[in-house]
């Protein structure tokens, strides 16, 4: 069985597959200062959930964005799972064309969610990724990732807001009963989720018309339930989406 492992700045995605078939997977709070040891009980705890052990997974795939953890996670690998772990970076095959001014730049995360999507449209395609940052990753229509946007997420966004302005309090992400807020809290939460759905809607729109070409959009991450509903521009929502790529990922490098 395969761990597939995507950490984020914020949170961790696990998931756990039989050959294609995702038998279980899993969120967790992405901690820099964790140790391999740490990170090892987690995963057994989890695992022990269906009646596995850690050794049953005996191979992984890992996407971070946190430099800190990529030792910890190697070591996870050599200890507990007998050194089966491939980590998405230059040396992994990705089967996908980088046509970027310096193709190291592409995040693992953009990459891996890009290889999924093509793989699942086969055509032009556009993945919005709901997490720390809003990611829009962009495949042209003969499998080639040629580059993205780039903005501040839902909650760094607001995060900064409240920082600054002394006498706004934290809100909970949700869509208030109408557009135009009555309290300070809706007024916040309809610019927090129309504002984002209309930021959402306004790229996406943008970057099909400069493709020139039909291309189909689809949502990730950690958000994408409480945005998508009220965008105009998006086609599909997949949770799963970037756990997937891990797996293709794997199997072009077995």
């Amino acid at each position: 069985m395969l761990l597939a492992i995507d950490v984020g700045n914020t949170q961790t995605h696990l998931g756990l597959f039989r050959d294609e078939v995702l038998l279980e997977h899993w969120r967790f709070a992405t901690v820099r200062e964790a140790t391999a040891d740490e990170l090892a009980c987690l995963f057994a705890g989890l695992l022990e959930l269906r009646g596995l052990a850690l050794r049953d997974a005996a191979q992984a795939i890992v996407s971070s964005v946190v430099p800190e953890l990529a030792h910890e996670y190697e070591q996870v690998s050599e200890r507990y799972l007998a050194g089966g772990l491939a980590v998405v970076g230059p040396r992994l095959r990705s089967g996908m064309p980088i046509r970027m001014d310096n193709p190291h730049e592409v995040g693992s995360d953009r990459l891996v969610n890009a290889v999924a999507a093509y793989d699942r449209f086969a055509s032009a395609c556009v993945v919005v990724d709901f997490g720390t940052s809003t990611n829009f990753d962009v495949v042209s229509a003969d499998g080639e990732y040629i580059g993205g946007v780039l903005c501040p997420g839902v909650e760094v966004s607001m995060e900064a807001l409240f920082q600054r302005a002394a006498k706004l309090t934290k809100v909970e992400i949700e869509p208030p009963r109408a557009v135009i807020g009555k309290t300070t809290r809706a007024a916040l939460q309809s610019g927090a989720v129309y504002g984002s759905a209309g930021l959402v809607d306004g790229i996406v729109s943008r970057v099909r018309a400069e493709l020139g070409v039909p291309a189909q959009a689809i949502a990730t991450g950690g958000l994408a339930h409480a945005i998508v509903p009220y965008c105009d521009q998006i086609d599909e929502t997949d949770d799963l989406l970037t756990l997937t790529g891990l797996r293709l990922m794997w199997e072009r490098n077995r």
